[in-house]
């Protein structure tokens, strides 16, 4: 999430940050391969994150006119309970757009039943200085997202997940829109200092109203990706291949941006602490 959505908006996409860490806004799958354990009774914890990224992709869209942007946030929990903040830097000029920062505002539950764990969250991703871009008549960048899903390790080190996101009026006040990923990751021995994963994730978002269409050229898309982590102590290094459809969309206006759709490699490092 991803949100920062606008240009991926403009493509045809929209959400939370390319590179959070579970429980946060911004999975993406990343952390399928290895799922956060979940807190057993009321035990308060607390996290803080903080990379960089060649590019903040977002469900397959660039959020950042695909140069290197910085990230980071902050996860609490008690029990079940969790939630967080993350902001990453964006660049929407491709629209006439002055926002170049994305918060991201979230909060659920995160139970578990066998070997499964459900998460039922609520994302807010807010655009705080794109007070320019609403004067001159352009529509509200904020929105909220309600997403529920479903992860576990089904075989030793190999896991899967479902999460299915709605928005009642997307990001660019483009109506409700659905959005489904399925994500997979198995996470190797230790090699050295490295600990190695693979994980990747298919995604389709669907926009319901006829403003989605006009915003992106577009009803619905899909995108992808596919990547190696690597893992040393408490830093972990990614590298990422993302893939739309949504690149061949052809929009009135819009056409000009849709080298922000186009498929590319991403490299991330993050650290998380304590």
């Amino acid at each position: 999430m991803t949100e920062s959505h606008k240009l991926a908006a403009l493509c045809g996409a929209v959400g939370i940050a390319l590179f959070a860490l579970s429980g946060t806004a911004a999975a993406d799958g990343y952390e399928v391969a290895a799922p956060a354990p979940v807190e057993e009774g009321r035990k308060f914890t607390y996290s803080f994150n903080i990379g960089a990224t060649s590019d903040y992709v977002f469900r397959g869209i660039s959020q950042n006119d695909n140069d290197p942007t910085i990230q980071g946030g902050i996860d609490l929990g008690y029990g079940i309970l969790y939630g967080g903040i993350w902001a990453s830097g964006i660049n929407f000029d491709a629209i006439s757009n002055d926002a170049d920062l994305e918060i991201d505002w979230y909060g659920g539950i995160k139970p578990t039943w066998g070997p499964a764990t459900f998460d039922f969250g609520v994302i807010y991703y807010s655009y705080p200085n794109a007070g320019y871009f609403i004067a001159a008549g352009g529509p509200n960048l904020d929105y909220t997202e309600l997403k529920a899903g479903v992860s576990g390790t089904i075989h030793k080190d190999l896991a899967l997940g479902l999460t299915v996101f709605y928005s009642p009026d997307y990001f660019g006040e483009t109506g409700s829109v659905w959005t489904i990923e399925g994500a997979a990751g198995y996470t190797f021995h230790s090699i050295g200092v490295f600990t190695p994963s693979i994980t990747g994730l298919v995604g389709y978002q669907d926009g319901t109203e006829a403003a989605y269409n006009a915003w992106n050229g577009f009803d619905n898309y899909w995108y992808w990706n596919a990547g190696l982590a690597l893992a040393v102590d408490k830093l972990t290094f990614d590298f990422r291949y993302w893939g739309t459809n949504a690149s061949n969309a052809v929009s009135d206006g819009l056409t000009c941006i849709n080298h922000y759709c186009d498929d590319r490699f991403v490299f991330s490092a993050k650290v998380v602490l304590p």
